[in-house]
């Protein structure tokens, strides 16, 4: 499993979350298995997003259009990414 992990802070968390929902690189159709939405206990303001693929190339691809929907909106700032692959995870 290959995750996609984005961080950035956002002015306004609804705001960004509107944006999110809206989902304008269609996540589910690019590939995404899971996602996972996270915030600091401490900073209401910063997201992490965790986006769960079969295959780096679907991970990469949708990074690529992130890029491009980046440059459109204002609802959040300086974007951080990387793909990660999974190579152990046990549950308790």
């Amino acid at each position: 499993m290959y995750v996609l992990r984005i961080e950035h802070p956002v002015p306004d968390y609804d705001s960004w979350k509107a944006a999110f929902e809206s989902d304008p690189v269609g996540r589910e159709r690019s590939g995404v298995r899971r996602y996972r939405i996270l915030r600091p206990t401490d900073d209401p303001n910063y997201v992490m997003i965790d986006l769960e693929f079969d295959s780096e190339s679907a991970s990469e691809a949708l990074l690529a259009a992130m890029r491009k929907v980046w440059g459109r909106v204002d609802v959040m700032r300086d974007p951080q990414a990387r793909i990660v692959e999974v190579v152990e995870s046990e549950e308790y």
